[in-house]
């Protein structure tokens, strides 16, 4: 099974660097375009079944990938109509400090960064494991079940890097080194277990 991971596009300059989370936030004028480039490219592609989260910003990012096409056309509403959007493709919710900075949090929250993993387990929200599970379920369990050559998923950085994480068995603090630019297509070889980035760069 191949599945073709996207992050969704650039959303509004007063949300870039924060902890977004669940914050159903949408596209920038910015990320508008990037989506439109992204449609491009996924023209060229055949996916048996489209997956996205259900988060504003994700959406946004496939819907004019799901603009209506000539019939004619072996594009990606030729084969597929509908995409599922799912709250299991949400980036980990972040409670109380949804929205904020890493700047904000330090001076708002009185909590002080020693390392990685004491940061994400002192942050609010969504238990990490409990999040690491909801990938795993998604990714390792469900996709394989429905027996689909090529998928396509449109979700967020973090559950790209957790995923990464998981296949690769490598920390969440190397995954969450690995850059994902907003709109970029990454292309996982679920046989070989394999990352690719679109300039052939592995992960």
């Amino acid at each position: 099974m191949n599945i073709t991971l996207v992050r969704h596009c650039e959303v509004d300059e007063r949300y870039k660097n924060c902890y977004n989370g669940h914050n159903d936030i949408g596209l920038s004028k910015n990320g508008e375009l990037q989506a439109k480039e992204l449609a491009k490219k996924l023209d060229m592609s055949e996916f048996d079944a489209v997956f996205c989260s259900d988060l504003r910003r994700a959406k946004e990012t496939l819907r004019h990938s799901l603009h209506p096409k000539s019939t004619s056309s072996l594009s990606l509403t030729a084969h597929v109509k509908d995409a599922t959007y799912t709250y299991m493709l949400r980036e980990k919710s972040w409670g109380r400090h949804e929205g904020m900075s890493f700047d904000e949090i330090v001076a708002k929250e009185n909590i002080q960064y020693i390392d990685f993993l004491q940061w994400i387990k002192a942050l609010d929200g969504e238990p990490y494991e409990e999040y690491i599970k909801r990938v795993k379920e998604f990714f390792l369990d469900y996709l394989p079940s429905l027996d689909k050559e090529n998928i396509l998923v449109v979700t967020h950085a973090g559950v790209i890097r957790v995923l990464i994480s998981i296949v690769n068995k490598i920390s969440l603090e190397e995954a969450f080194c690995i850059k994902i630019e907003n709109g970029s297509l990454i292309l996982y070889d679920t046989q070989n277990k394999n990352f690719t980035k679109e300039k052939n760069e592995d992960i």
